[in-house]
């Protein structure tokens, strides 16, 4: 055994053992009512839009160099605003990434690593109820509530179907949507009775009532009339969509529109371009009412494309939706804010959904350097000058898997062989292991790896027994795409 190797042991097992017996405590989370609230004329506060996709893949919107897919809506917020080539979400999982969103913290600080779905038992070996972003944890609207904003979620939560978990009990004024993580894009039948109570859409609280359309343009109507009721105020929104995530259904007028394909990859191109038309609809609706100039609007994904269940392409990234490889934690990620930011311009630089929440409460004249807990930054400095920031880590973890991305360097952890490493700005598409060849740089990666565990907490849920051999063979079911 090597020293290297030694070391490497030695501080592995440190942290797992102060993990495990609780030796690390969380910090204490400052309040909204911390911070300075920038005054009551809200005139000049931006309306905010945050838009997620779920389980799209890198390469599939024309912005991104695809000749398949059709997304001339979004391709045209791209024009108008800022692409980002190198932004990176905290999980390679639906629930996870959310969570940090959120939070504007790494999710695994508070327990929140696994996806509450299925599959899965809390630390206690209960299921369901206990399964959810923990309450003690101030997450995005209530800040923005805190800064005299209205707020609203529409489409898919995900993060607890309890009701004490419920979105308009953690700071959303109006929920429109579902509790659960997936289903269905058209209504329920009224006799079937196989579907939980999370799947089922609901306005407000228990209030349950089925869409009459297709979901995404179900979720785009509700998110309008929304925007029409905040005339007082301004407004932050977040449209959850379900689009494209599985199951894979779309509407016969959309399928129509991509003769050449098949399969999957036919519904997935379908469901895109819906997902696109509906988007086109919502920033149509802003211009109309004459906000569109003074509402930051941000479009991003919360995992890479699950090439297995939607056929989709994370060209020229490897890897796929689950696992630490780019195509698993890279997005697509545009920012439009007409009146601020600048247009028609691309932003090299790393970048994470954590910086989402501070940038927004910075957007709504808050302070965000006053929460000291806070993982994310605030990207509205580096915005206006197009500046690269300080270099920067980032830090990914599910199970004994992990990721640490510090500069241009990063570093996959295994349980089951030696680690990778990858210089991405040469390797894009991380074909390259040069961990041999650099054996100090792994040493060094590792240690703030296994420094930055210590401060997390232990999963609250973690996945059946009897499910672990088919989860961790979807971590390496695809690990290279290529361009249409």
């Amino acid at each position: 055994m090597t020293i290297i190797t030694k070391r490497l042991l030695q501080a592995y097992f440190l942290a797992i053992l102060l993990t495990v017996f609780g030796k690390v405590a969380g910090a204490k989370v400052i309040t909204p009512d911390a911070m300075m609230m920038g005054g009551a004329d809200h005139s000049d506060k931006p309306n905010i839009i945050l838009i997620l996709a779920d389980d799209a893949g890198y390469h599939d919107f024309g912005f991104h160099g695809s000749r398949t897919m059709l997304t001339p809506n979004l391709d045209r917020l791209a024009e108008h605003g800022i692409l980002f080539e190198q932004a990176y979400v905290t999980a390679a999982v639906c629930g996870p990434s959310r969570a940090g969103i959120l939070t504007g913290r790494y999710q695994q600080k508070f327990g929140y690593e696994e996806n509450n779905v299925p599959g899965y038992m809390s630390a206690s070996g209960l299921t369901g109820d206990d399964m959810g972003l923990p309450l003690e944890e101030t997450i995005l609207p209530q800040y923005m509530k805190s800064l005299g904003y209205s707020t609203a979620l529409v489409g898919k939560w995900h993060q607890g179907h309890a009701d004490r978990f419920h979105p308009t009990k953690r700071g959303f004024d109006y929920f429109y949507g579902f509790r659960g993580g997936a289903r269905s894009y058209y209504a329920f039948g009224e006799n079937n009775q196989n579907h939980r109570q999370e799947d089922y859409i609901e306005e407000g609280f228990r209030v349950f009532n089925e869409p009459s359309k297709y979901l995404t343009s179900a979720f785009v109507d509700k998110a309008i009339n929304f925007i029409d009721s905040s005339d007082a105020s301004p407004f932050f929104l977040f449209l959850s969509l379900t689009a494209v995530h599985s199951p894979m259904e779309a509407e016969k007028s959309d399928l129509a529109k991509f003769p050449q394909l098949v399969g999957k990859r036919k519904t997935l191109a379908a469901m895109t371009f819906s997902m696109d038309k509906a988007i086109g609809r919502l920033l149509k609706h802003l211009d109309s009412r004459g906000i569109r100039e003074n509402t930051l609007i941000v479009f991003t994904n919360d995992n890479g494309g699950p090439s297995d269940q939607n056929a989709s392409n994370n060209a020229p990234l490897s890897g796929t939706k689950a696992n630490h490889l780019e195509g698993g934690i890279r997005v697509p990620f545009i920012v439009s804010w007409p009146s601020v930011l600048s247009k028609n311009t691309k932003y090299r630089y790393p970048i994470s959904t954590l910086d989402l929440l501070p940038t927004f409460i910075a957007a709504g004249h808050g302070e965000p350097d006053k929460l000291i807990t806070l993982d994310g930054i605030n990207l509205l400095p580096i915005l206006h000058s197009n500046q690269e920031p300080a270099i920067r880590t980032f830090f990914w973890k599910k199970e004994n898997r992990a990721a640490i991305r510090d500069g241009d360097w990063k570093l996959l952890r295994y349980p089951d062989r030696p680690a990778e490493l990858y210089n991405l700005k040469h390797d894009l598409s991380e074909t390259q292991n040069v961990a041999r060849k650099k054996t100090l740089l792994v040493e060094s990666l590792y240690k703030k790896l296994f420094t930055w565990e210590l401060g997390l907490q232990r999963p609250k849920w973690q996945l059946k027994r009897e499910y672990e051999g088919k989860a961790m063979e979807r971590m390496d079911n695809f690990r290279y795409h290529t361009l249409d």
